[in-house]
């Protein structure tokens, strides 16, 4: 169980996601920062900033660490691996303070800002609160106004979910797999296994989309106790509804399937077609 009052927190990284950390756990925690590289710091940060040799003197509770941090090889490796079950990230946090609230997460090797885009944009035009966060750029503990109706897309990168103990999605997403951060994870292999610990970590009554063609996935989960209910994604739409799509970056198979996977998660929430096409239409693609 994660507790986020009276404790002593060592954040390393002061990226976006570490400064909101800090934001956010100062105000009832002992916070230390540090950063490979003192010059990011900003001047109101440093007060926080311990050296290395301090680190390792004192006892933390948790160790919030940016994704992009190669735990193998940073400065603190030998430090974190003697205290590797101390890790966590922005978005256990997160999960502990909107854990009632729908979690929707999104991963894979290629798709995943498009689509995690593409559902937020459909549900918006379905006049639901949602909200954008993780790997596409928009910090997990940065929103405001939060009500229990609020639904939360998670794009979330195989680094975050490799450090995560405690995150967690009502609604999860593997789009595709394909060999890539080996320099991080060493081997496919342990690549894929981070990826499916999106899918492990859903409780019981949860809901899981994978693409029924990619036989990787469908294999590696024979082995592994999902408890979620998972959903095979075919990618076929009734002529009628394709030629009512007249944007023309939904014309590639890769386009397609991952609207295919918007629309099957979508359809949770009884978007009616007529909405789905109204978005997708005036959809831009991301950069």
């Amino acid at each position: 169980m994660l507790i986020l009052r009276n404790r002593n927190f060592l954040i390393y990284g002061l990226g976006l996601s570490g400064r909101y950390c800090l934001n956010f756990l100062n105000k009832s925690n002992k916070v230390d920062i540090y950063d490979d590289f003192k010059k990011n710091l900003s001047t109101g940060n440093k007060k926080f900033f311990i050296s290395k040799k301090k680190i390792t003197k004192k006892n933390y509770d948790y160790i919030v660490i940016s994704p992009g941090i190669n735990i193998r090889t940073c400065s603190l490796k030998d430090y974190l691996k003697k205290n590797r079950k101390k890790i966590i990230t922005d978005l256990d946090i997160f999960y502990y303070l909107n854990q009632n609230n729908i979690i929707i997460a999104i991963t894979g090797t290629n798709g995943k800002s498009t689509t995690s885009k593409l559902i937020n944009d459909i549900l918006i035009k379905n006049k639901q609160d949602v909200r954008l966060i993780g790997n596409i750029g928009n910090s997990a503990l940065g929103e405001k106004n939060i009500s229990q109706k609020t639904i939360f897309i998670v794009e979330i990168s195989s680094y975050q979910i490799e450090y995560s103990k405690y995150f967690k999605g009502n609604i999860s997403a593997i789009l595709n797999i394909a060999p890539d951060h080996l320099e991080r994870h060493l081997t496919f292999k342990k690549y894929l296994k981070v990826k499916i610990k999106l899918l492990e970590n859903q409780p019981i009554n949860s809901k899981s989309f994978i693409n029924k063609q990619d036989k990787i996935i469908i294999n590696f989960i024979k082995k592994k106790k999902i408890k979620s209910k998972i959903k095979k994604i075919t990618v076929n739409f009734k002529k009628n509804f394709l030629k009512q799509i007249k944007n023309p970056y939904f014309r590639s198979v890769d386009s397609l399937t991952n609207l295919k996977f918007a629309i099957e998660i979508t359809k949770l929430f009884n978007v009616k077609n007529k909405t789905i096409i109204k978005t997708v239409n005036s959809f831009s693609n991301l950069s």
